[in-house]
């Protein structure tokens, strides 16, 4: 099961509980991702453990209201497990899919327009997703996506994938990268996701390009 077609948090009630409207807008039902849970979960116990603060927004809570409303500036890392929606052509429209069911406000899509007017303060921003990383390339602009929109909204440093992404070994992945990132104060996003990349293809379960690979940093590399 891949993250995405073409908060910290994990989205588990999009399967099953959307409306038939929500499925008639984007053409096709979006399946329940178990592995962001378990993601989100194993992430904001790693954080505990070093002594930080986590923040986990599940289910009705992973909403665009939240995103929209809550003071960003605060956390040092703004990690997002949950389908990517890429529109190569119209990149205005590419997103990430929040709740999609329980929105006063919003239909539940974090798109690219939204987040240049969120207001981020320095956080690393990791996507978990599919294709966060891709988008279209405009003459004098460079690629327009969810990276430029991130880094425009305050993001020093993205993390993104290039292609779709398999639920399971994601969220290994990503597991992984933060137990290393949060293991010393000086560790970086760089060395450590490239570290966590390494013992995935030294595991061999995982060791092909496909599972590691598509996981890029953009910006500041330290």
């Amino acid at each position: 099961m891949t993250r995405g077609i073409a908060l910290s948090s994990a989205v588990s009630d999009v399967a099953g509980t959307q409306t038939a409207t929500t499925t008639q807008s984007i053409g096709f039902q979006l399946a329940r991702l178990n592995g962001t849970r378990v993601e989100a979960d194993q992430i904001a116990r790693l954080t505990r453990a070093s002594g930080g603060q986590a923040d986990e927004w599940l289910d009705l809570q992973a909403n665009e209201e939240n995103i929209k409303t809550r003071d960003l500036k605060k956390y040092r890392v703004l990690h997002i497990a949950t389908h990517g929606l890429l529109n190569a052509e119209r990149p205005q429209f590419t997103g990430l899919v929040l709740s999609l069911v329980g929105n006063k406000n919003g239909d539940g899509f974090l798109r690219t327009d939204e987040i240049f007017n969120l207001n981020l303060g320095g956080s690393l921003v990791m996507l978990s997703a599919c294709e966060t990383g891709l988008g279209k390339e405009k003459r004098g602009e460079g690629v327009i996506g969810l990276t430029r929109a991130f880094m425009y909204a305050g993001a020093p440093t993205v993390g993104v994938s290039l292609w779709s992404v398999a639920d399971k070994s994601t969220a290994d992945l990503m597991t992984d990268f933060y137990k290393r990132l949060l293991s010393a104060p000086d560790a970086s996003p760089s060395t450590s996701l490239r570290a966590a990349q390494v013992a995935m293809i030294d595991g061999k379960k995982y060791s092909a390009p496909f599972y590691w690979a598509p996981f890029v940093l953009v910006g500041e590399w330290r």
